[in-house]
């Protein structure tokens, strides 16, 4: 299989697990009266479903974005080549995904500009099951030298950033995938039943899938992207076309303070911003869970990448021969704008 088609089937499976938990379109309220509904400016966000995205759905009901004069249609999809497609077609005007996918977007020739992260940290995360008492990395390392009979089986995504994850962290405490027994899925649905099924030792997954094992005393957090490459590292971003950008920077600004708004509700008072989400039935996980999943972050959600950070895991996905991309992260990523807004 190709490795385009192997990170797309492996990104749809992450979708259908979690997009399972939303419609295909939530829409913001249409309570306002009609004036004011007339004087807002109508965009679409294609969006899939993890925690760091609850900026965009926290904005849409509490009113963030239409404080800053935006109707925002919310669009889910269970493919993220076609969330892609429809930004490229202008189907919808922002757009969140792996930062992995608008690499892909530009090799194809789409004028695509990322803006910013989506909103959140750490939410990558490692996982293994609590009767190893396996805490970080290098209780991993101890643990497999101690064990060299008994190979901990490892669910994860081949050819994903879940993957590289993985291969870091081994790094850095001098393990290799000899020393383990990788299990690669296309799946992130089947790597969630393998893992509660007792099938699998440890699970490279996504927050706030994750946090409900470890909220029910059956498992610990080896470790977390914001460890393994840096605290600003995103799962996802928000990209726009370069039209978009040049031509309409006040509805990009409008949208980006939007989500500002919405991750200062996240971070202040994340009790709120769970009950916010119970409207939209976002998340499929308990209410506790979702909220542990907002007060373990590594850090107060912002919005400015670490590109240096994603650069370098693009270079990995290069050299494993993973990706192709020829076009570096400095002429994708536009983070101008929302580095000017966080300064204020």
């Amino acid at each position: 299989m190709r490795i385009r088609n192997l990170l797309t089937s492996s990104l749809l499976g992450f979708v259908l697990a979690s997009c399972a938990s939303t419609g295909s379109t939530n829409t913001a309220s249409t309570s306002q009266p009609s004036d004011i509904a007339q004087s807002l400016t109508p965009v679409k966000v294609g969006h899939l479903v993890a925690l760091d995205m609850a900026p965009l759905f926290v904005g849409v009901e509490s009113g963030c974005f239409k404080q800053n004069g935006l109707a925002v249609e919310t669009v889910a999809f269970t493919n993220p080549g076609d969330n892609n497609a429809a930004l490229a077609g202008s189907a919808v005007d922002f757009n969140i995904n792996p930062f992995t996918l608008p690499f892909f977007a530009a090799s194809s020739g789409v004028p695509i500009k990322t803006i910013s992260a989506a909103g959140g940290w750490g939410v990558m995360q490692v996982i293994a099951k609590s009767q190893y008492g396996i805490n970080s990395a290098e209780d991993l390392a101890r643990y497999v030298k101690a064990n060299p009979d008994k190979k901990l089986k490892i669910a994860t995504l081949r050819g994903d950033t879940l993957e590289l994850v993985l291969l870091d962290a081994f790094e850095k405490v001098g393990l290799s995938v000899n020393d383990v027994e990788m299990v690669y899925f296309d799946d992130l649905l089947a790597m969630v039943d393998a893992f509660r099924l007792d099938k699998v030792d440890m699970l490279s997954h996504i927050k706030p899938y994750t946090t409900q094992f470890v909220e029910n005393g059956s498992a610990t957090v080896v470790t977390d992207n914001a460890k393994i490459w840096s605290p600003n590292t995103p799962n996802t971003v928000v990209s726009v076309l370069d039209k978009t950008l040049t031509g309409r920077p006040e509805v990009v600004e409008s949208y980006l303070k939007g989500m500002q708004c919405a991750a200062k509700i996240i971070n202040e008072t994340p009790q709120e911003a769970v009950s916010l989400l119970k409207g939209g039935n976002y998340y499929r996980v308990d209410d506790k869970v979702l909220l542990k999943a907002f007060e373990t972050q590594p850090a107060p959600i912002t919005f400015t990448p670490d590109l240096k950070a994603v650069q370098g895991v693009v270079n990995e996905m290069v050299k494993l021969n993973y990706i192709k991309a020829d076009v570096p992260a400095s002429k994708i990523f536009d983070v101008s704008m929302i580095e000017k807004l966080e300064k204020q």
